[in-house]
This record gives C-alpha cells, structure tokens and sequence, in this order.
C-alpha cells in the first residue's frame, strides 16, 4: 500500500466551506459576466451545489468570516462593477444589464454598498 505525507494545511471543515464558497461566487460571477449563465442563482442554490443546507452554509460563513454570505456576493460583485467602470468605457446602463441588473435598481445597490452613485465613483476613480 502506498502511503503519503498530507502536505497541506490542515483546515477545518468550516474554513474549507467558506473557500468552497468564495470559489464558487468567483467562478459564477464570471460566467453571469460572460454570459455563460444568465442570471445570478439565490444562496439557496448554491448552497445546493455545494451539497450543504442554506442554514449550514449561512451559519458556517457567518461564524468563519463574521460576515454573511450576502456581504460576500455583494462585495465581489461590487468589485467586478467597478473594474468595468474604471476600466472601460462601457455605460452604466450596459454594465447594469451585464450583471443582469434593472439600471434604476443597479445604480441604487451600488450607491447603497459605495456610498456614490457608479457615475461619481467613475469620476472620482478614473485614471
């Protein structure tokens, strides 16, 4: 029988769910992104395609990170917006629709988790 020494870290179970998370958000952002898939999918679905209950994933990120799993949906998405506006010269709008998002509901999320408007934050974070 061939044995092998586990070079990795041992990691909790809680921390490998919160990775299997975070990895999960990246990879399907950029699928909403690129038009791969065409909406974005509840915690709820992808708490299904980690085979784990909404509840446990909720519980298990939130007790890892301190934050809850929306936070973290939020803030890659956020994070992907403003590469697009600082990035491109795509409009509001068209980055709106990108992220599967009504503009009018699109420019008050951002402001809600920026505190701009993506208009301002464009003109303040242009180079």
């Amino acid at each position: 029988m061939h044995m092998y020494k586990n070079t990795q870290k041992n990691i909790s179970r809680g921390e490998e769910i919160t990775k299997q998370y975070m990895d999960f958000l990246d990879h399907h952002i950029d699928e909403v992104i690129t038009g791969k898939t065409l909406d974005f999918m509840k915690l709820s679905e992808i708490a299904d395609k980690l085979c784990i209950s909404h509840k446990h994933l909720t519980d298990t990120v939130q007790k890892e990170t301190g934050n809850h799993p929306c936070h973290f949906y939020d803030m890659k998405i956020i994070s992907q917006v403003q590469g697009l506006l600082r990035d491109t010269d795509l409009s509001v709008s068209e980055i709106a629709r990108t992220f599967t998002y009504d503009p009018s509901n699109f420019s008050k999320f951002f402001k809600k988790i920026v505190g701009d408007t993506p208009n301002i934050w464009r003109q303040k974070n242009r180079s």
